[in-house]
């Protein structure tokens, strides 16, 4: 149960600073793993983004304070943290349907969304494949593009068409390291900054020992421990397995997620499977942040 008690407790963190400026890199420490870690995970499991989240609480709970105390709109906005109150009533009357003033009257209708809260669902007996591996300092070799939270799912898709149209998956099979154990096309999430913007890295890349082409940059991984995830079929089979990940593993398996990007390998069409490359610890061991 201690992955329900660390994401309970980051709930808890977030409820008790509702009225701060949100600090998700303390939300994440708290449930031991990356700001961009922790934003994919609560986005699977909740099926709703996590500044959504926190903005749906803020409009909850600021409707109960307009039908229960004499509180003025804008003390209520700035409350909340937004700039004005016009920005505040824009909000609000997209969430709810009627303006804070209007809120106040008996016989409007108002949502409310609850607190949230984490626990372990058992669900069916689906064979989940994975195996961990042991891997040395490698290097991978890309194009780099930045990538908001808010709109993985339309982007990166396109960011894969483009890539195909212009060639870049021929040149960079010609600078592969043909021997390691990461030897598909790879799609790496990265970034030192992870959550600050609500973005990050998209890294198409190889892993290379060569000198990155022009346009193209290197990243650099340090040896660690890897979970790896076979995935069938296509893009659709990774995004499965991440929820898989998130859901049905990370409760139980006795690891954590390491400080270090995570990387989709797309294998050979002759090969009927993609790979899900996680960076993991063992739960309790210390580890660096990016």
């Amino acid at each position: 149960m201690d992955w329900v008690e660390r994401m309970n407790k980051a709930i808890g963190y977030i409820e008790d600073h509702m009225t701060d400026a949100m600090d998700y890199e303390a939300v994440a420490k708290i449930a031991c793993c990356s700001v961009y870690h922790f934003q994919r995970m609560f986005s699977f499991i909740a099926d709703v983004s996590l500044s959504e989240y926190v903005r749906r609480r803020r409009l909850t709970l600021a409707a109960f304070e307009l039908q229960n105390s004499p509180i003025k709109v804008i003390d209520l906005a700035l409350k909340y943290g937004y700039e004005s109150p016009e920005a505040f009533t824009r909000a609000f009357q997209n969430l709810h349907g009627t303006t804070p003033t209007a809120a106040r009257s008996t016989g409007i209708k108002l949502k409310a969304y609850p607190r949230m809260s984490f626990q372990i669902s058992i669900k069916g007996a689906a064979e989940l494949n994975y195996r961990i591996e042991e891997l040395k300092a490698f290097s991978i070799v890309g194009l780099q593009e930045r990538v908001s939270t808010n709109i993985v799912s339309t982007i990166i898709p396109d960011l894969w068409a483009n890539a195909a149209k212009d060639g870049l998956f021929e040149r960079l099979w010609e600078i592969r390291a043909v021997d390691h154990p990461m030897r598909g096309i790879l799609g790496a999430c990265a970034d030192g900054d992870w959550g600050k913007n609500e973005e990050f890295h998209y890294i198409m890349s190889i892993v290379s020992q060569q000198s990155p082409p022009e346009q193209m940059i290197r990243r650099d991984f340090p040896g660690a421990t890897w979970a790896v995830f076979e995935a069938e079929g296509g893009p659709e089979g990774i995004g499965e397995i991440w929820e898989r990940l998130y859901t049905e593993w990370l409760p139980t398996s006795g690891y954590d997620l390491a400080y270090l990007p995570a990387i989709e390998c797309y294998l050979p069409p002759a090969e009927n499977n993609n790979e899900l490359w996680v960076p993991v610890v063992k739960k309790g061991d210390k580890q660096e942040g990016l």
